[in-house]
């Protein structure tokens, strides 16, 4: 059992226990420490508290975390879209809610399981066993194009074009509102949201440098059809940067508003181009992921 103490700072005065761990502890969810709370796990001035429990400052909280279970990770027999197979690498079309890699919740259906199945053994073991071949990552709502790669060469080589910012990553979505520009910039550092922690935000204190180019593909009447180029690829960077300048993606709840009139699950995002250089072709490819058809048919309703 690990054991830590804290002692809260004025700036926690009057937060909620469950909440106040969950911030310290970003990777854990705010359920993990309830269920701990419950569990009596967690002491406040040596003795148990409610998750609702308000802090005050210097309030001494003891936690005792249990031993990670380890969790096996096993292939399935997942259709994929595949866009370019070799011996070094696979690009995906993935679709719509379909996480790319096991983390708390989500151990099956992934797409790390899809490609365990495709790949046997054939996949890099740089992320480790939960992320295999992995190199980079879209949401789960988002559709489009991966790279997978399938030994550790590739991955170090896609990754270091990943980090140099020289990896072509081209998305299309629709936005709500008509935008004025027909092509921009937005270059905001993003960061994690001071109190929503399933939210990213523009955070110039503490943020990443981020930058995304955009330009007006078509007008429609309450809507505009996108186009964008990541320059940086922060977590959910073209969803926090287009919701900061007023034109949220459609269907995207977390980042606009809760209702729309075409019951969508989650943003209108497609991640359609992706181009980099081969890891032993030492030449440039770009591919493309046809758009999903409820994006095509939602372009029809709208035209």
């Amino acid at each position: 059992m690990n054991q830590q103490i804290f002692e809260v700072t004025s700036d926690y005065e009057g937060e909620r226990l469950d909440k106040y761990l969950a911030c310290i502890y970003e990777a854990q969810s705010r359920t993990f420490f309830q269920k701990l709370i419950k569990e009596e796990h967690v002491f406040v001035n040596d003795k148990p508290e409610k998750s609702n429990y308000r802090l005050k400052e210097e309030d001494i909280i003891c936690i005792q975390i249990p031993p990670a279970v380890s969790v096996e990770i096993l292939p399935e027999d997942i259709p994929l879209d595949i866009l370019y197979e070799d011996e070094d690498l696979l690009v995906i079309n993935k679709p719509k809610d379909m996480v790319v890699h096991p983390s708390a919740g989500h151990y099956t259906h992934t797409l790390v399981n899809a490609v365990m199945f495709h790949c046997q053994n054939s996949l890099s073991g740089i992320n480790g066993e939960i992320r295999p071949g992995i190199v980079h990552r879209i949401d789960k709502d988002t559709t489009g194009s991966l790279i997978v790669c399938k030994n550790d060469e590739s991955h170090v080589f896609i990754a270091d074009q990943i980090k140099a910012h020289t990896v072509t990553r081209r998305y299309q979505g629709i936005v709500i509102g008509n935008v004025k520009d027909e092509s921009g910039k937005v270059d905001a550092p993003i960061g994690r949201h001071p109190t929503e922690r399933k939210k990213m935000a523009i955070n110039h204190q503490n943020g990443k440098n981020a930058i995304t180019h955009y330009k007006v593909l078509e007008h429609f009447s309450k809507y505009t059809y996108m186009e964008f180029e990541l320059e940086t690829g922060r977590t959910h960077q073209i969803r926090v940067h287009m919701a900061s300048l007023g034109h949220p993606l459609l269907g995207d709840e977390l980042y606009g508003p809760a209702k729309q009139d075409f019951h969508l699950q989650g943003q209108t995002l497609h991640a359609i181009d992706i181009g980099f250089i081969h890891p032993h072709k030492k030449t440039y490819m770009e591919l493309t992921a046809p758009l999903p058809e409820y994006f095509d048919d939602l372009l029809k309703k709208l035209h």
